[in-house]
């Protein structure tokens, strides 16, 4: 009997040992090793391109205004639109020219009836020319005949001057582009009596040439100057490449912001009075950053998830400066070196574990 209870006794314990090894092998793993691999990078310093962003409004280079030289004509004819392109001199709009033909016809026939009179009194002056002081005709005589020859001749040249008056004038009544371009504005229509519009007939991009005219920070203002390139987006977001062309020597004493011309090339889709956004890229300069991926935006504001000594991710603020190229500049936030999630933060929650996974970029020696 003692025997099989010795027996049953080692039976029991065999099988409590046996009972605890089964529960040990299937206990959960622990929170660090049940972390889940995530994608990391590192706060670098980098450089930041388009350091300064600004926007404007897009305006000729040199914006042309076409008014007639004449007053009280009425338009007959129409040459142009707007946006068509004109050379220099191209006529761009007649007035009826009828009334100022006439009156050409009668200073043209006035000047004729000058000239055969300045003939006659030639004639009569020629007739006794160098019979001064000879007693043949009267001293006073001589000298009528010598003035109304002089006369008639100044009449002809008084006369002909009216002429070209009237040729000129009805010149004038072609209106003409002054110089080369696209004509970007058309306020005269068949009819109108010239002289009674207060916004001009015609306004012209020369060369159809259009700039950016944006507004700089007076702080910003300093990093301008002539050359300095930059990325302008168009309302449509599509891009333009563009260039400084003058920076103003002034700044606006109430919103503290100077101008700055930025040259475009000619194309199509830019528009005279559209909106433009220019980002000067080759203001340049190192700053802690990071990809725009790693930030995470909830109620409390933009944040990353940094990756602690022990394995954990602790949230942290930041602010955010300027971007370029798929990285956003840290104002504030982990310093450089840290290691902070790089997509995906938001399904982590501050205290989970995490394996670093450095598949993007591995990690700095």
């Amino acid at each position: 009997m003692k025997r099989l209870a010795t027996i049953t006794r080692w039976a029991g314990a065999a099988a409590m040992a046996m009972g605890l090894a089964a529960c040990a092998a299937k206990s959960p793993p622990t929170p660090a090793q049940a972390a889940r691999a995530v994608s990391v990078v590192r706060v670098e310093m980098r450089p930041i391109a388009g350091g300064v962003v600004t926007s404007g409004i897009l305006i000729p280079r040199n914006q042309v205004a076409i008014n007639p030289d004449l007053a009280g004509y009425r338009v007959s004819k129409l040459y142009v639109d707007e946006g068509d392109w004109v050379k220099a001199g191209q006529p761009l709009a007649e007035m009826d020219s009828s009334i100022l033909r006439a009156q050409l016809d009668q200073q043209v026939a006035l000047a004729n009836e000058q000239k055969a009179n300045a003939a006659e009194r030639e004639k009569e002056a020629a007739r006794v020319r160098g019979l001064d002081n000879q007693g043949v005709i009267a001293e006073e005589q001589l000298q009528q005949r010598f003035y109304a020859a002089t006369s008639a001749r100044a009449s002809v040249t008084a006369q002909m001057a009216s002429v070209k008056e009237m040729e000129t004038r009805l010149a004038h009544m072609t209106v003409r582009a002054p110089v080369a371009g696209q004509v970007i504005q058309r306020n005269v229509n068949l009819g109108d009596i010239s002289g009674g519009a207060a916004a001009a007939w015609f306004v012209m991009a020369q060369d159809g040439q259009i700039e950016v005219n944006a507004d700089v920070a007076e702080a910003d203002f300093a990093k301008m100057r002539p050359g300095v390139h930059a990325k302008v987006t168009l309302a449509d977001d599509a891009s333009v490449d563009g260039v400084v062309r003058l920076v103003s020597p002034h700044v606006d004493s109430t919103t503290r912001l100077g101008k700055v011309r930025i040259t475009l090339p000619v194309r199509p889709d830019i528009r005279s009075g559209g909106y433009a956004r220019a980002s000067f890229i080759d203001l340049t300069r190192a700053a802690p950053t990071l990809p725009e991926t790693a930030i995470r935006y909830d109620a409390n504001g933009a944040s990353v998830m940094v990756m602690q000594a022990n394995g954990r991710v602790a949230q942290v603020p930041i602010r955010t400066g300027d971007r370029g190229g798929g990285y956003v500049e840290l104002l504030s936030g982990p310093p450089v070196g840290s290691v902070v999630v790089a997509k995906d933060s938001a399904q982590l929650l501050p205290g989970d574990f995490i394996k670093p996974d450095w598949s993007d970029k591995p990690p700095a020696s």
